[in-house]
């Protein structure tokens, strides 16, 4: 049950981050062709507002696409508004993590103003940048890295000790999800977004960026399998 509860966290974070992309796209009238949580084949969904909500294969991840007929018409999209576009998920991410230390400190420290109000906002910055100390070591400690399946086992056990172990697993994950995106990594909103200044300061960056695009990818994609080959030598002992 334990394992499954972690899994639902997870989903849940990455459809608040998505969720977050979907509301600063409209806000800032750049229309959605798609909005997929997960990856990979269509399973379901539904159009509404000129968007396809859809349910995909993998349920590890998920992505909000820009209604664009080609690659100029992407670039056509002002360049701040794409920013604020990137900015979307993690800012849904680190705003989602308050209510849920508001809930946290009730639950252990009893219901206070305190609790509910300033705390939070202490308490995300402390996971901030304990997040962001350790973001060098997944460079010069490679051997360290947790992928999913190292996330649920560790998951499982701090979910096992009741709702404050959940809760603080919950918020945990949220700003983890947003920090890491933050990276200016060019598969990564930070890259987005790195790469979207360029784009304004030198026009001509446009020509490489899809080619950095897939390079970003294929390095996740490296990390995601030597994360978890990691995860599953350290499980079989």
């Amino acid at each position: 049950m334990s394992y499954i509860l972690v899994c639902f966290i997870i989903g849940l974070a990455l459809l608040v981050h998505e969720t977050g992309h979907f509301v600063l796209a409209q806000m800032v009238k750049i229309p959605i062709e798609r909005f997929s949580v997960g990856l990979g084949p269509r399973l379901w969904g539904f159009r509404a507002g000129g968007t396809d909500f859809c349910i995909s294969l993998i349920p590890f991840g998920g992505y909000v696409l820009p209604k664009v007929e080609s690659e100029n018409d992407f670039f056509r999209i002002s360049p701040w508004k794409r920013i604020w576009f990137s900015l979307g998920g993690p800012m849904a991410n680190l705003v989602s993590v308050i209510p849920i230390l508001a809930v946290f400190n009730t639950a252990t420290k009893g219901l206070s103003a305190a609790g509910i109000f300033y705390h939070p906002l202490l308490q995300s910055v402390g996971y901030i940048k304990g997040i962001v100390s350790t973001v060098p070591l997944l460079f010069s400690q490679p051997q360290n890295l947790s992928g999913v399946v190292g996330i649920v086992s560790q998951g499982s056990h701090i979910v096992s000790t009741g709702l404050a172990g959940l809760l603080a697993l919950a918020a945990f994950l949220s700003v983890n999800l947003a920090v890491l995106n933050l990276l200016p990594i060019p598969a990564l909103d930070g890259g987005q977004i790195l790469m979207t200044l360029l784009e304004a300061i030198w026009p001509k960056w446009n020509k490489i960026r899809v080619p950095l695009s897939i390079l970003g990818w294929l390095f996740l994609i490296s990390v995601m399998i030597y994360a978890t080959s990691r995860d599953i030598s350290r499980l079989l002992g």
